[in-house]
This record gives structure tokens, sequence and C-alpha cells, in this order.
């Protein structure tokens, strides 16, 4: 017998809550039309879904797998309601973006984006590039704005902003007018995924420069924090710096022209359509040559 969609929605909502209480308020069902309906579901597909124990339920092994197939289908049946209304865009919009992106460059767009649509529910979620391409190629997000090179397959790219990249380092390090060698100094950036960390090594790699530790932070505040201790260096969008005070904290760095100019783009699945995607691309700003 095929999946039942509804079953599914109840079978992902006691899997985020880990009870069958948290679920059913969160469905405004009963708890026995949940636990009914949950294991109805475990006969017809002849497996244990959840653990019981004193601290609620979790997951067995073919839950895990059968949650990832349950946020797929449930994401394409939403996806086809809104690919076939073409009223006012409504219902949860799952962006995702880099940190740097939602920093400097989104405010203004999500800000308008809601104020024109407010029946549209914007889930904004964080990471890096690398990151991003993973979860939207599994259906976790609808769309997300990372940085170029893009190699991942099957999907769509507008380019949307660009970013100018500096390098910088300890206030204390000489202001020569041209990058310093940084042969056994220590790198600090986003962990492996990130587009800016992979811009730095390949620049550092044409020079031929061997740098010393890489320190793999969260966050650009931490980010700054290292390098302004005097920790390292790191390469980060100007449009981060102006947004806060860093007058005598570090000292920027220009990049040679080939490293210092990247483009953001808006990325979607090949086949995804909808109305909420088409609203935000229509206030966002297209840079040629994407």
């Amino acid at each position: 017998m095929p999946l039942n969609l509804s079953a599914l929605v109840i079978f992902r909502q006691v899997a985020a809550e880990g009870t069958i209480l948290g679920a059913a308020t969160r469905l405004h069902r009963v708890q026995s039309n949940v636990s009914t309906r949950i294991k109805q579901l475990e006969e017809q597909l002849g497996h244990t879904l959840f653990v019981r124990s004193a601290r609620g339920l979790s997951l067995t092994q073919e839950g895990e797998i059968l949650l990832r197939y349950a946020d797929r289908l449930i994401s394409l049946s939403n996806e086809a309601v809104d690919a076939l209304n073409a009223a006012e865009p409504s219902g949860t919009f799952r962006l995702g973006t880099m940190e740097s992106t939602a920093a400097s460059r989104l405010p203004k767009y999500l800000s308008l984006y809601h104020a024109r649509f407010p029946k549209v529910q914007l889930h904004l979620e964080t990471d890096t590039a690398g990151g991003l391409c993973r979860r939207l190629l599994a259906n976790e997000i609808d769309a997300a704005f990372i940085a170029e090179p893009l190699t991942a397959k099957g999907v769509v790219a507008e380019s949307v902003f660009e970013e100018q990249l500096v390098l910088v380092g300890p206030a204390s390090t000489p202001a020569t007018g041209t990058p310093p060698r940084m042969d056994g100094e220590t790198i600090i950036a986003f962990e492996e995924g990130c587009a800016y960390r992979r811009y730095l090594q390949q620049w550092l790699a044409e020079e031929g420069i061997q740098p010393g530790d890489v320190i793999s932070v969260g966050s650009y505040l931490a980010i700054l924090a290292c390098v302004s201790a005097g920790a390292g260096y790191a390469v980060v969008p100007k449009s981060v710096l102006d947004m806060i005070a860093t007058e005598g904290k570090f000292r920027c760095h220009a990049l040679p022209e080939k490293y210092s100019r990247i483009r953001t783009l808006l990325l979607w699945r090949a086949m995804f359509r909808s109305s909420k995607l088409d609203a935000l691309r229509a206030l966002l700003p297209t840079l040629n040559g994407q």
C-alpha cells in the first residue's frame, strides 16, 4: 500500500517532539489518534519506528531512514500545491544562506519580502556553501545563497550579489601595500566547505605559501575576534567589515584581483517551481554574466 501523507506528517511530528503528547498538541489531535496512526504505520512497514523509554521516543535505524523520505515527500507535496497555486505566495519558505550574506545583504530584501508577502513563513538557515548545496539537493531547503564556483548538478543559479574579499591580520602586521607572506601563519576560517576559505587556500597555493594550522570557527564575530587577538589571518567580505567597528583592531590587506571579487548565487533545484521563490527573485538584483 502507498504511504499515507497524513501519517507521515504525524510520524515526522512525533520524531520532532519526542513524545506522543507533544506531537498531538502541535497537530491539534488527541493522543490516542496519534498513537494509533504510528502503530498502523509500523504495521504497514513491518518495522518498529520508535524506541520507547522513560525519557520519551527516539527513532530506530528504520525510523531514521523513513524520516529522510518523509521530509522529501512532504516537501514535494507542498511544492506541488504551491506550483499550481497562482494566488498570493503563502506557506513555509525554507531559505539557506551563508552567514555573511545573512548578516550584510539579506536584511533589506527579507524585510521587503515580509512586508509584501506576510502569508509566507520564512525559515532562514545558515551553513557553508558546501553544506547548503548538500541540503538543497536533499530537499531540506527550497533555495540557497552560496558563493561561486558552482559545482552541483541539477540546479539553477542566478548571480545576485558581488562581494569584495579582503585579507585581515593582526593590527601589528606591517602596512606594506601588498599581502604579507604567511608561511607558517595560522589561518582562521569556517569549516571545510566554506567558499571563502577555499579562495584563501587557492591563493596561498598559487603563491607557494605554506601556512601553519587552521582554526575552524562558526561565526564571523569569532573569526574577527581571533584575528584581533593576534591568532592568525582570515579572508572576509568587506560588506561584513563595514557593519562593525574595526578601526585599530586588525589590519586589512588587499588581495590580488583574481581573488578579490566573488559572486553570490541564488540557487534552486532545476525542477523546483514556487511562487514564493519567484517573489524573492523579483526583489533581488541580478548581475550580468551569471
